[in-house]
């Protein structure tokens, strides 16, 4: 009888087990993440107890106590344990507190690239309880200035490499107020300081945590840069408790101390800064950091340095798939990929080619309020919406009026939802435990990132500008960007700012700027239709020196249709739609098209040839 009991129960248990996994084959995996979110929700709110507060520097303290002689950072050549990263951080704290200009709580803007230093004077600014402004090291002029005014910061810390940049704008600076310090041993410039010096002659004894006492989770703790593409980016506030809600964002996904992380993305973005950086803080993990990424010595770094943990953008991906086959492409340690923006067709590619590396696709912006992670390996999606998104992160997909490039509304004057399995605009709620922050000195971008009344008077939600799907297993693929931003390499594009760009050369009278797909790359690349001012003719030459003096390399319009007048809808916006699906074929377009030319640093006629060599592949955007 016994006997029978204990088959009956077990035969209960594999039926049942059968029947889950028929009907709902997501199920454990689903249990599995929703026991992870519950613990790193646990650890958050216990975190959000401590008195006095707790933030992400002192999940760094922990670390740098616990595990000292841990290696954190390799960088070429260099090592530094968490100890040494400790010390060096209060050796760069202690030499800014002296310095005129500056005191305890001013923000700090960073220019500089992909170092140790970076991440030396992000946490001196932080035991000095300053917010950092990370500037893109890539820009110049105008859009230095802009980037670092809107900052609001006395002082600014630049690269060695970059002080020609600086010098640049120096006068501003200078008329401003402004200290500036140079990681250098000496700069003949002057008002630009050597700051390196000062820094070796600090002492690396701890700072008081009374410097940050007047630090609250509703604090900025840095400013990273959206839409910095366009010579007009906007700062994205992060404050605390968004910089301590993301210290789980490596932990979630199953990273430990045991593993290494491959850091290759700018530090100066958020995949970069937050996951690889502030992820790997929490996790006590080992940091290979590289000054940019490099297709060919990618898997020749993970193999030298054992890396375990990569992080991705959609391009990283396909350029490792477009690099020549080798007999060792699945001789790594990679076990896990990070990142965004990957396509279908490329994930299967990679994981075919380099073998079972488990992908964790995700969705967040900088300044967003919701985000999506593909927990279960679904290929192609960017996430999973589970019951948990209406409590914490409530969001809705609506249909979008891409002719008025706007939601769509109904007769009630509401949004109208996107049906499940059609593509909407995905727009999250504001409320307290998801909240909009808004950009720094910008409340005009700000509230035009709020949408009111979506579904119901009165309410407020955060506009991503995103368009998504969620199929019937309730998985979320990313579509497209909406209206006035495109993505390419890497960057998001807002194209009225650039339209503003090319305005001010003296033979452009309108321009109506929009990104167009190119076969064999990611995102879109730039593309402009202009008017001429009366009497005026096209000038290639003037106008590559325009966008190469107020615009990076990737945020300069590829292509130029000259027309005779910009359409527009009836509330008159500049029409879009029609003018990407035509794209930049000269076969099907009459009207003169160009196309920019580095070596000859201009503009020049789109011919039928130069174009079946983009298309073929043969020229390389």
């Amino acid at each position: 009888m016994e006997l029978y009991t204990v088959t009956i129960a077990l035969a209960s248990i594999l039926i049942v087990h059968v029947a889950v996994k028929a009907y709902f084959p997501y199920f454990w995996v689903d249990m599995k993440y929703f026991w992870d979110l519950f613990q790193i929700i646990m650890r958050f709110l216990s975190r959000r107890r401590r008195k006095p507060l707790f933030f992400a520097l002192d999940r760094f303290l922990e670390q740098a106590a616990a595990r000292p002689d841990k290696v954190f950072i390799v960088f070429e050549n260099e090592r530094y344990t968490y100890a040494q990263t400790d010390k060096r951080s209060n050796q760069l704290a202690r030499a800014l507190q002296v310095q005129p200009g500056y005191r305890a709580g001013d923000t700090v803007a960073l220019f500089m690239g992909n170092e140790p230093a970076f991440m030396f004077t992000w946490l001196a600014l932080a035991k000095l309880g300053s917010p950092a402004a990370l500037l893109n090291h890539n820009i110049r002029t105008k859009s230095l200035l802009h980037c670092f005014s809107c900052s609001g910061a006395t002082v600014l810390i630049a690269a060695p490499e970059l002080k020609g940049a600086v010098e640049d704008v120096l006068p501003s600076l200078t008329q401003q107020g402004v200290t500036v310090l140079l990681m250098t041993n000496h700069c003949p410039t002057p008002g630009i300081l050597s700051f390196t010096e000062k820094v070796n002659a600090a002492s690396d004894c701890p700072l008081p945590s009374s410097l940050r006492s007047h630090v609250n989770f509703k604090s900025p703790a840095v400013l990273i840069y959206t839409s910095g593409t366009t010579g007009l980016p906007k700062a994205a506030v992060v404050n605390q408790n968004r910089l301590l809600t993301a210290l789980a964002v490596l932990s979630s996904n199953g990273v430990s101390s045991k593993d290494v992380i491959y850091l290759n993305l700018p530090l100066f973005h958020t995949a970069g800064f937050i996951i690889g950086f502030i992820g790997s803080i929490e996790t006590g993990s080992t940091i290979v950091l590289r000054r940019k990424f490099s297709a060919s010595q990618f898997w020749d770094d993970c193999r030298k340095h054992s890396v375990t943990v990569i992080q991705y953008i959609g391009e990283v991906m396909r350029y490792l798939c477009s690099t020549p086959k080798r007999e060792n492409d699945k001789e790594h340690k990679v076990r896990l990929a990070i990142g965004n923006g990957v396509r279908a067709e490329i994930w299967r590619e990679f994981i075919c080619r380099f073998g079972n590396v488990q992908i964790r696709e995700f969705y967040a912006s900088t300044e967003g309020n919701v985000g999506f992670i593909n927990y279960v390996g679904k290929v192609g999606a960017i996430g999973r919406v589970t019951f948990i998104h209406p409590i914490l992160f409530p969001f809705v997909l609506v249909k979008y009026d891409t002719e008025r490039d706007e939601p769509a509304r109904g007769a009630d004057g509401l949004c109208v939802q996107a049906p499940k399995g059609e593509t909407g605009l995905l727009v999250s709620k504001i409320t307290d435990i998801a909240p909009f922050v808004g950009y720094a000195q910008n409340e005009e971008q700000t509230e035009r990132k709020r949408l009111r009344d979506v579904l119901k008077k009165g309410d407020l939600y955060f506009n991503s500008g995103d368009l998504m799907r969620i199929d019937q297993e309730n998985f979320i693929y990313f579509q497209d960007r909406v209206g006035d931003t495109f993505r390419w390499k890497g960057e998001n594009v807002a194209t009225t700012e650039v339209s503003d760009i090319l305005t001010i050369c003296d033979c452009i009278k309108e321009a109506n700027v929009y990104g167009v797909q190119v076969p064999g790359h990611e995102g879109r690349t730039g593309m402009a239709a202009v008017t001429l001012k009366e009497d005026a003719r096209f000038d290639g030459r003037k106008l590559y020196s325009q966008v190469s003096e107020y615009l990076p390399s990737y945020a300069r319009p590829r292509f130029i249709r000259v027309q005779s007048a910009v359409e527009v809808t009836g509330t008159f916006k500049q029409m879009k739609v029609k003018l990407v699906e035509q794209g930049f074929d000269p076969g099907q377009i009459q009207e003169p098209l160009f196309v920019l030319e580095e070596r000859e640093k201009s503009y020049v006629p789109l011919s039928l040839a130069i174009y079946s060599s983009i298309i073929s592949g043969n020229v390389k955007l």
